[in-house]
């Protein structure tokens, strides 16, 4: 304390304000009432909202008879004293920081919360550690002998009973409890204290409150049990912080972080009962404050995942740890090097009954080969390569004396299954999976869990995202789930929503095209649901056990049996056999793709995610199951393309290195042509198809297409001339669809000869109607694009010539054309001269004397050519026309 409060009175016109934080609880306004009573004259002004609780009748009615203005109607300009109340911090005052920052303006401080980077600077302040702040008021005002009313003494009594949880939390002083001894004294009525501490909840706060317990996670920082929760809200509910000290309460939790989006904001609330915990320091890592015990923060600019982010890293840096990875690992370690072969690692794994080899080379780790691994290789006939080809090198060691939370979050975080252990730049030591839970729930385990990704240990990361099926969802769709889920719990099956409307579902993109599995006889549930309901129709297709539901709104459903897939060899179709929904997603192509959602009734919502398909989708990065997963299927690879560009994500450096590496054993020689031309052609549909292309080229892959597809500059200069007349295409001509992908492939294979066209279309296995329209049309094409480069061109050979091709083939005129009168000649015939039709018809012709015959197409086709090329405007001028060039031929006719 610098100085007493209330000196030096400020001259009469000048203006003197006291204020709290934005959010204010009881404790602010208690205090702020406090404070007008040591400075009688101050205006009261809140700077934002105020929680729920404030807005009480009995509390409205005891402020009434105060000073308080709204922010819009205070004289900024006279402000000349600042009065801060349960706060210090400029960046919690809303529009009153800018006082803060006037040097006109003397600050004085009242305040209970640690320092902060962000307090402001205050000529004179009380700061002291109580668990309110209005109990420093309250010492102030007994000191200066200020009597109080019995309805006041009850306002700030409440804010010491509110921020000390009713003298229950480790921060609450003796000087608390003075302080509310002699607001008893003053006549404070501790039944309204009682009742409106211990409200009844509103419909809002109990499903705010149901949506705390549902998504609540327990989590493990440095040996600590945390519960951390993840909510979401469309408009500030300023009842949070009641709301989490009550579940706090009801689950008697040691310690709790609430990340709560509400409208643009994140907001932390955080409470702790442990000395470890200290919730203020990683409050105030977040830009917020407060005390050791009970913690607030506002993220600006976050999404709730990058959020969760920053609250994690801040976890682990003010959590302290208590073992190290020294303490953990095992040693010495059994090593491979990389040119060890396959077979000789499968050997090692064999005699030492382990699960996964480090790879070295010298002291230095360069990835691990797992008995999963290498037994598929086996299986494949790959034993004599060296490990290095199939070795994952997703692995990040750690320093010896690297904490408990690096180990933590190489195993579970980045699941790997085993983490390497340096001293420097010296393999000392390895932990796996194992040694990490024995660790955390100290319980020794005798037999060390199988490495497999399939392993049982292995458990999925589940949380509920009903709010989000709700939100990205159509009302009839979710109560088709719904559904759904119910009659599976009377078949007894488990059934669940998968593939790639789970995954668009967290990128916010539209996807309507739902594939159920079930964990049971996929064809009896799919005729289930059409027995409940008669909208419904089935498709069944029993060698693979599916079926296709199609309801009478459009919606179609795919309904498959929970299966697992293996191939008898690289590049074979798969061979089906009944598995577990686990089995069943581990068969997927990338890791973004084996989300799924449970539709049971009593786990409706319930995300599993076996493989870490949330976290890759939050790193935008394409990821492979399994290191053999092209050899497997090499289509993978034109899939992992069309996903890293259609989503903006990236290609995993692992994933990139084993598409390298089925590119150089060449798995695609034994692809079918038909399974290349499926896959080419779904690639150029895209909207990035270019890209695609693109990106083909890099990895090298356009050239086993053929030799001649290098997507030089040239290529892709027509490539952007045809995007570009796509979308005038599709822009002007909407109502008559074309084939996109067709465009693009022209483009694509625009320096091949026609032998090489048809000779690639026949490596493709095109459907022959196909491949002799390709190689037909592209020759009128070209035949025209040659006539309309030579100069200007009658509007009747532009439609004789163009009238035979399709419209894919004039946007390639389009886009190879040099010349503007090239393209205008396409751009004309598309927009006008299609439409041009001679005035009279075959009974003008008959009336005009013609007898029915071939003369009738030679008459017609000539007046549509004088149409076109106006040499005929009007009726008259095409009777005309017929008289004087085929009148003659009527003559003789009649005669």
């Amino acid at each position: 304390m610098t100085r007493d409060p209330g000196h030096n009175p400020p001259r009469p016109r000048d203006v003197e304000v006291i204020t709290t934080h934005v959010n204010a609880d009881f404790d602010a306004l208690a205090s702020m009432l406090a404070a007008a009573k040591l400075y009688p004259e101050a205006m009261l002004v809140f700077p934002g909202a105020q929680e729920r609780n404030l807005r009480n009748f009995f509390v409205e009615s005891t402020c009434y008879f105060y000073n308080f203005v709204k922010v819009k109607n205070l004289p900024f300009d006279r402000v000349r004293r600042l009065i801060l109340v349960d706060t210090r911090q400029k960046d919690r005052i809303g529009p009153l920081g800018e006082l803060a920052d006037n040097p006109l303006v003397e600050i004085h401080a009242f305040d209970h919360h640690p320092d902060s980077p962000t307090d402001v600077h205050a000529a004179m302040q009380v700061v002291e550690p109580t668990g309110a702040t209005v109990t420093i008021l309250t010492r102030l005002l007994r000191q200066k002998g200020v009597e109080l009313n019995e309805d006041e003494a009850t306002l700030l009594a409440l804010g010491i009973y509110e921020d000390t949880g009713n003298f229950t939390f480790v921060s609450t002083t003796p000087q608390d409890f003075e302080a509310a001894a002699w607001l008893v004294g003053q006549g404070a009525n501790l039944n309204v204290v009682s009742s409106l501490i211990t409200r009844e909840l509103t419909a809002d706060e109990v499903g705010l409150l149901n949506d705390l317990i549902h998504e609540a996670q327990r989590v493990i920082v440095n040996g600590v049990e945390l519960v951390i929760c993840q909510v979401s809200r469309d408009r500030y509910l300023p009842e949070l912080a009641v709301l989490v000290h009550r579940y706090m309460d009801m689950d008697n939790l040691d310690a709790i972080l609430v990340l709560a989006r509400m409208e643009e904001r994140v907001y932390l609330v955080a409470r702790s009962r442990l000395p470890q915990v200290d919730v203020g320091q990683i409050a105030k890592s977040l830009g917020g404050g407060g005390h050791p015990t009970a913690a607030s923060a506002t993220l600006r600019d976050l999404t709730l995942v990058e959020a969760r982010e920053r609250l994690m890293t801040a976890l682990q840096s003010h959590i302290n740890p208590s073992r190290h990875a020294r303490d953990l690992m095992t040693s010495p370690v059994i090593t491979v090097e990389p040119v060890t072969s396959i077979q000789e690692a499968h050997v090692k794994l064999t005699r030492y009954n382990i699960n996964v080899l480090p790879v070295v080379n010298g002291e230095a780790v360069l990835g691990i080969i797992s008995r999963q691994t290498v037994e598929k290789a086996i299986y494949h006939g790959l034993e004599n390569l060296p490990v290095s080809e199939y070795m994952d090198q997703r692995v990040q060691p750690i320093a010896v004396d690297a904490n408990l939370a690096a180990v933590e979050q190489a195993v579970v975080d980045r699941r790997q299954r085993l983490v390497p252990v340096m001293d420097q730049e010296r393999l000392v030591g390895v932990i796996t999976r194992t040694d990490l839970l024995n660790t955390l729930i100290e319980h020794p385990v005798i037999n060390e869990p199988s490495a497999d990704a399939l392993s049982a240990n292995a458990g999925p990361r589940q949380k509920n995202v009903t709010s989000l099926l709700r939100e990205r969802l159509p009302r009839p769709v979710i109560n088709t789930l719904l559904q759904l889920g119910r009659l599976a719990d009377d078949l007894g099956y488990s059934v669940y929503l998968v593939g790639g409307s789970v995954r668009d579902l967290f990128l916010r993109r539209s996807n309507l095209d739902l594939d159920v599995v079930v964990e049971g006889d996929g064809i009896l549930f799919a005729r289930a649901v059409a027995q409940e309901r008669r909208d419904v129709r089935v498709r069944a297709h029993k060698k693979f056990n599916t079926a296709k539901l199609i309801f009478s709104d459009g919606l179609i459903m795919d309904v498959a049996t929970a299966r697992l897939e293996y191939y008898q060899s690289p590049a074979a179709l798969p061979v089906v056999e009944m598995s577990s929904i686990k089995l069943d997603l581990y068969r997927r192509d990338f890791t973004i793709n084996t989300l799924a959602v449970k539709l049971n009734a009593d786990s409706f919502g319930t995300l599993i995610d076996f493989f870490d398909g949330s976290r890759d989708i939050k790193e935008k990065a394409i990821r492979v199951l399994h290191n053999l997963s092209f050899v497997e299927d090499p289509t993978r690879v034109f899939r992992a393309v069309r996903f890293e560009q259609r989503f903006g994500f990236r290609i995993g450096k692992l994933t990139e290195g084993l598409i390298k590496n089925a590119i150089k054993i060449d798995a695609f020689r034994r692809l079918s042509g038909r399974r290349l031309f499926g896959e080419l052609q779904q690639m150029l549909q895209e909207e990035k198809a270019v890209d695609c292309l693109g990106r083909l080229r890099d990895l090298r892959l356009l050239e086993m297409f053929h030799a001649k597809l290098k997507l030089e500059p040239k290529d892709l200069a027509l490539m952007e001339e045809l995007e570009q007349a796509l979308a005038w295409y599709h822009l002007s001509f909407l109502e008559h669809p074309l084939r996109r992908w067709l465009v693009i492939f022209l483009g694509l294979c625009d320096p091949l000869k026609d032998e090489e066209l048809e000779a690639f279309c026949r490596r493709l296995s095109m459907p022959d109607k196909l491949r002799l329209e390709i190689v037909e049309m592209r020759g009128l094409a070209l035949t025209a694009l040659n006539r309309f480069q030579r100069g200007p061109t009658p509007a009747s050979v532009i439609y004789q010539m163009l009238k035979p091709v399709r419209p894919e083939y004039l946007l390639l005129i389009m886009g190879k054309a040099s010349l503007p009168a090239a393209k205008k000649a396409v751009s004309q015939y598309l927009t006008s001269l299609v439409k041009v039709r001679p005035s009279l018809g075959g009974g003008d012709l008959m009336a005009l004397g013609f007898a029915p015959g071939p003369i009738y197409r030679q008459i017609l086709d000539r007046l549509l050519a004088a149409r076109l090329d106006q040499e005929a405007l009007t009726r008259e001028d095409e009777t005309a026309l017929v008289a004087r060039e085929f009148g003659a031929q009527a003559q003789s006719e009649a005669s």
